[in-house]
C-alpha cells in the first residue's frame, strides 16, 4: 500500500497518509463502509448522481461538526439533486447520535470502521497515531463515477474550502 509521508499536519506535525493521492478526473476508487442500519455500502450502492464525501476524522471535534453542519445547510437546497457522506471512522451509533442531536438531515454519515478501505483507497488514512484516524478531505464524484473536485486539507485541523466544494458540487449536479 502507498505511503505518502509529510502529505498533512496535525497542529502542526507532520504525518503519513496511506493510499494514493487522487485527483480531478480518476475514477472514483471502491469502497466498504457502513451506514446506520449497519449495511455495508460500496461505492455501487451510492445513487448514480452527483455525490460529495466530506471526510472528517471525528464527528466528536469542533471542525468536523462545523464542516458536516455546514454542508447540510448549504445542500438542503439541491434536495434530490445530490448525495452527500460525511464519512469518519467514528462508530455508526456516535455518528447516528451527533446527526440526530444537531438535525442534520441533508447529509448521510458513513462509518469506515469495517475495514478502513475507504481511508486506504482515497488516501486519507493516517498512520502513526494513537487510534485510527481519516485526514480532512473533500471528494465531489458524478454520476458516471470520476472524481471532478478534490481536496487534501494540509492542516488536519483546519476547515476545508466550502464554497469551492459546493461549487464542484453544483457544477456535477446539473
Amino acid at each position: 500500500m502507498e505511503k505518502r509521508a509529510n502529505a498533512v499536519t496535525f497542529k502542526g506535525s507532520p504525518l503519513t497518509l496511506i493510499g494514493p493521492q487522487l485527483k480531478a478526473g480518476d475514477q472514483a476508487p471502491d469502497f466498504a463502509v457502513v451506514n446506520g442500519s449497519l449495511e455495508v455500502v460500496n461505492i455501487g450502492k451510492t445513487p448514480a448522481k452527483a455525490r460529495m464525501f466530506s471526510v472528517v476524522p471525528s464527528l466528536d471535534t469542533p471542525v468536523c461538526s462545523e464542516q458536516t453542519k455546514r454542508f447540510d445547510k448549504e445542500i438542503s437546497a439541491l434536495k434530490d439533486k445530490v448525495a452527500v457522506y460525511t464519512v469518519s471512522l467514528d462508530m455508526p451509533f456516535a455518528q447516528k447520535r451527533f446527526c440526530t442531536a444537531e438535525n442534520i438531515a441533508s447529509v448521510q454519515s458513513l462509518s469506515d470502521i469495517h475495514n478502513g478501505s475507504f481511508g486506504k483507497s482515497y488516501g486519507v488514512l493516517i498512520e502513526g497515531l494513537p487510534i485510527p484516524l481519516l485526514s480532512r478531505a473533500i471528494f465531489v464524484v458524478d454520476k458516471g463515477g470520476k472524481i471532478t473536485y478534490c481536496e487534501y486539507v494540509p492542516e488536519v485541523a483546519q476547515h476545508p474550502n466550502y464554497d469551492k466544494a459546493i461549487e464542484a458540487l453544483k457544477a456535477v449536479a446539473g
